[in-house]
């Protein structure tokens, strides 16, 4: 299992929008979510700064495939043009990325 933990902004005027979009994620998303390998998966909010930060755990052996399957799928594609207008990614992000991966410098179960 790998833990990853990712950054992304979030637009102000567009908070609202996204907390009630994810209250309320769409049944064909989170089974496409468990399909590729993802437990565990969270997003938290920290205001005012409008920061997202997701958490979620990976439990299958090619990653890249994994998000590649997900990136495919007609229903995700579908969410993420729904969500993407509201996301505001960090100009400090890596080549390719949309939400900002992030190192893991301390775990303790």
């Amino acid at each position: 299992m790998q833990r990853m933990g990712m950054v992304l902004g979030l637009k102000p005027e567009k908070v609202e929008e996204y907390v009630r979009l994810h209250a309320a994620v769409w049944p064909d998303v989170l089974t496409m979510i468990s399909a590729c390998n993802i437990k565990n998966y969270s997003i938290y909010l920290k205001r005012p700064e409008n920061l997202l930060f997701s958490y979620f755990e990976y439990h299958g052996t090619d990653y890249a495939a994994d998000m590649a399957k997900m990136a495919a799928d007609p229903k995700t594609q579908e969410w993420w043009a729904v969500c993407m207008p509201c996301q505001e990614p960090l100009a400090t992000r890596g080549e390719g990325e949309w939400w900002a991966e992030m190192d893991e410098v301390f775990h303790h179960d």
